[in-house]
Parts: C-alpha cells; structure tokens; sequence
C-alpha cells in the first residue's frame, strides 16, 4: 500500500514519511491534478450542439424565446442532420454577458 492509498483508506491517522514517499505523493498529486485540467481544457475547446430545448433549460427562457432570437439574429441554430441545434460556444457567449 503506497501512502495515497494509505491517507485515503485512513484520512483520519497521523503517519511518518521518508522524504521519498512525501516526493511520490506530491508527485502523484500533480499528475493528477494536470491531467484533471488537460481534461478540462478538452472538454472546453470541444464544440457541443444543444438541442432547443436543452438550450431552452440551460438559458432559463421558454422555447419561443429561442424562436424570437433566432429572428433577431441573436442566437441562430445551425441545420445538422435536418434537426435544429445551437453551438455551444454561442450559448456560453450568452452566458458570459
């Protein structure tokens, strides 16, 4: 058992670690922590396509709302398949104000 393990099956005991366990586990720590962000940062540049009505609840307005934008030039759909869906990065602009 390394001393993660250790600290995560017993958050609640005092230990002593030699410097290279205590090098291990900082390492680990940020291995982790780096791939988390790499993660985000995927998931962030990746374009999603809502459907109206998710984009209806994600923004909080009734679907008629999304109808008005769109003729407002607002918040325009694009044509995907022959179904209607909004870019993401086009709602996270809304959003952000």
């Amino acid at each position: 058992m390394n001393i993660i393990e250790l600290a995560e099956a017993h958050p609640e005991i005092n230990i002593t670690v030699k410097a290279g366990e205590l090098i291990e586990a900082i390492e680990y720590c940020v291995n982790k922590t780096r791939k988390e962000l790499e993660r985000q940062i995927t998931d962030d540049n990746t374009e999603t396509y809502p459907s109206p009505d998710q984009v209806a609840k994600i923004l909080s307005v009734d679907k008629s709302t999304l109808w008005r934008w769109k003729k407002q030039g607002y918040l325009v759909p694009v044509e995907i398949g022959g179904k209607r869906r909004y870019k993401m990065s086009d709602i996270k602009k809304i959003l952000e104000g």
